[in-house]
């Protein structure tokens, strides 16, 4: 009996594989991304980056400041400090020129919003 469980346990899984094509009626599922196109789509990722690095510079400035309190003279935690912020700050000046350049292109190229 126990040679035949894992089969029979197999077997009973890749039925519910099945199980969507005898349900009665239409099954639809809506975009949750509401993108029609390919350039909606890029705008939505481009956005959620952009209010995503928004959101984290701050908090990495913080932890930076933390870094510089809690130093209490180690040159390699304000190393540390200095490294997150001057990171940060670069982040922060990729995601504002990719942005700027995005609708600089699209300025140019004549392509709607």
């Amino acid at each position: 009996m126990t040679d035949y469980l894992p089969k029979l346990l197999i077997i009973f899984a890749l039925g519910f594989l099945f199980l969507p094509l005898f349900a009665e009626g239409a099954i639809t599922i809506d975009n949750p991304l509401k993108a029609k196109n390919f350039t909606e789509l890029l705008d939505a990722i481009i956005n959620f980056i952009f209010y995503l690095a928004l959101g984290i510079a701050p908090i990495m400035i913080l932890v930076s400041g933390f870094y510089f309190v809690t130093a209490t003279g180690d040159p390699e935690k304000i190393m540390t400090a200095k490294k997150i912020i001057l990171w940060t700050l670069i982040g922060l000046l990729i995601v504002f020129s990719a942005k700027g350049l995005i609708k600089l292109f699209r300025d140019i190229f004549g392509a709607a919003p």
